[in-house]
């Protein structure tokens, strides 16, 4: 009797999946949570010129650099995408996130619009999958910030301005979800993660495996 050997499924090219929102709308709960359930998305850690707080350790928290060695990164073409903040930069390390994509591997990406916008402009766009989080209203969002009991009244301020500037940029993204309940927010966040995994494009091979179970 003649064995036929099954041909291999193909293997998968990563995604960069960027989750944004306004400070409050929930987004850092929801990106450890997906962490925490999926084994196959890894954080996409930053480099920073600011010195290293209590309890960071280097190549896990940040990649923690000087002044210069971050501007000789830029000057190499090492950083999808950079910003500065509060007077120190931060960006994303090119090689790590490369190799993770061409390793079947997703990553995620926690960063704002503007971090977005470089990434959208690189020549890894194909592979970004773009989600922001917003809050129920305005006033649930000033009311998260002021439980949290870390900022002042001044910072709130601050903060609640910014997000309605960030808020504005909701058209620039693949994906919008409300998160007034964060299981039902997560759930969604699950199902575009699935989905994008699925699409055609990100099938590595997928020619190659439909002519072999053809037997072209």
């Amino acid at each position: 009797m003649t064995q036929f050997s099954r041909p291999a499924a193909p293997a998968r090219r990563g995604l960069m999946f960027v989750m944004s929102s306004p400070s409050g709308a929930g987004k850092t709960t929801l990106s450890r949570r997906l962490m925490a359930e999926d084994d196959g998305i890894t954080l996409s850690v930053s480099a920073t010129t600011r010195p290293p707080r209590p309890g960071e350790v280097d190549g896990r928290d940040y990649y923690f650099v000087s002044p210069e060695q971050f501007q000789q990164l830029i000057a190499d073409d090492q950083l999808l995408e950079w910003a500065t903040v509060f007077g120190n930069r931060y960006g994303t390390p090119r090689g790590p996130v490369e190799a993770a994509l061409q390793a079947g591997r997703d990553v995620l990406f926690d960063i704002d619009w503007q971090g977005t916008q470089q990434l959208q402009q690189t020549d890894a766009a194909s592979d970004l999958v773009r989600v922001f989080i917003l809050p129920p209203d305005l006033a649930e969002l000033e009311r998260r910030l002021h439980g949290r009991g870390t900022d002042s009244p001044d910072v709130i301020s601050g903060r609640m301005s910014r997000a309605r500037d960030e808020i504005s940029h909701w058209g620039e993204y693949d994906y919008i979800l409300v998160n007034d309940d964060a299981d039902a927010c997560l759930d969604e966040i699950f199902a575009i993660l699935k989905a994008e995994r699925l699409r055609r494009k990100r099938q590595l091979g997928l020619a190659s495996f439909v002519r072999a179970m053809l037997g072209d």
